[in-house]
């Protein structure tokens, strides 16, 4: 089925022309240099861990907040390039400081019935200093161990998604199996990445993803990780990046990973470069060509992210969209 755009759902073909070796230090390793000061510079803003569920269709959905912080200079980030008084402009018109800004991680947990599957896995305990990594917190609250976890899927391989893996040397999710992107994986895991930007990350894959391979599964675009749950290719921020198209019982939704990382400045402009997109132009046709297929067919998405608890939708406005929360939708 295609949208009004005449995009294919089912093969979102995004990824031509990536350049790999723009990725940010920031967030490509447990090594970085540019993480560490990131993040002894951030402030955390909540105990946490919130939790949100909800049903879709017969899917039971669980998003838990991993975290949230306090970055300085949004404008470091979005918008690259950017005059700063427009970005700063583009954010006090929509009632936020031009100063400062909220991240937080969402990863999101669906029990199908069958199984029950976890896409992403937050900070770990490297985000344990500055208030992050409650991720297994948020689970146990929810009544899920980690021994409940069936499968785990990395949507791509960034820190924040994948510093969850392991704790104490050893799987967190010790009973599941693993689902990696193709290309996400043969790019990390490449030794040609040392000496490049990308140096961080190949050292974080190799000691989190590589250990996990043997029982991992290896997708790309229209592969299934569960009945109901199909990848999709949404390149540009990484050179592999998936989102996932979720349908149950004729109600669907996206889990658009890092294809768009705030609601404000990469929806509303979302042309405009971010630091963390290893392939800026790529990742700005990935995200026209997700979100023009999100605001056709009117369907709810979770951001990993977006404003917690990550669930909204858009709607088309100028040159781009503007983000509207859920609110009571999935209760009645």
């Amino acid at each position: 089925m295609k949208n009004d755009n005449g995009i294919q759902r089912r093969s979102l073909m995004l990824g031509a022309g990536l350049s790999a070796f723009a990725a940010p230090a920031v967030l490509t390793g447990l090594s970085s240099g540019a993480a560490r000061a990131q993040e002894s510079e951030a402030m955390p803003v909540s105990d946490g861990p919130k939790s949100e569920s909800f049903s879709l269709g017969n899917f039971k959905i669980l998003v838990v907040e991993d975290g949230s912080r306090v970055m300085d200079n949004p404008g470091e980030t979005f918008g690259t390039g950017q005059d700063p008084e427009t970005v700063s402009a583009l954010l006090e018109k929509n009632f936020l400081p031009a100063d400062r800004m909220v991240n937080g991680f969402a990863p999101v947990l669906v029990d199908t019935g069958d199984a029950t599957i976890l896409f992403d896995t937050g900070m770990g305990a490297a985000g344990r200093s500055w208030g992050a990594g409650r991720l297994v917190e948020g689970l146990r609250a929810n009544g899920y161990q980690p021994e409940d976890i069936d499968v785990v899927v990395i949507t791509h391989m960034h820190g924040d998604h994948i510093m969850g893996l392991m704790e104490d040397g050893a799987p967190t999710y010790p009973n599941a199996r693993y689902v990696f992107g193709d290309k996400e994986y043969a790019f990390w895991s490449d030794e040609a990445r040392m000496g490049t930007p990308a140096e961080g990350g190949h050292e974080s894959v190799k000691k989190l993803i590589t250990p996990l391979a043997e029982k991992a599964t290896f997708i790309n675009g229209g592969d299934s990780v569960a009945p109901g749950i199909e990848a999709m290719e949404a390149f540009g921020h990484t050179p592999g990046h998936l989102i996932f198209m979720l349908e149950s019982n004729g109600e669907q939704l996206v889990l658009t990973a890092d294809t768009a990382n705030h609601y404000v400045l990469s929806l509303q402009r979302p042309d405009w470069h971010v630091r963390f997109d290893m392939d800026p132009e790529a990742a700005a046709k990935s995200r026209r060509a997700v979100f023009d297929m999100i605001a056709a067919e009117r369907l709810p998405f979770i951001g990993y992210h977006m404003p917690f608890p990550s669930v909204g939708y858009v709607e088309k406005s100028g040159d781009g969209y503007v983000f509207m929360p859920k609110t009571y939708q999935f209760r009645l």
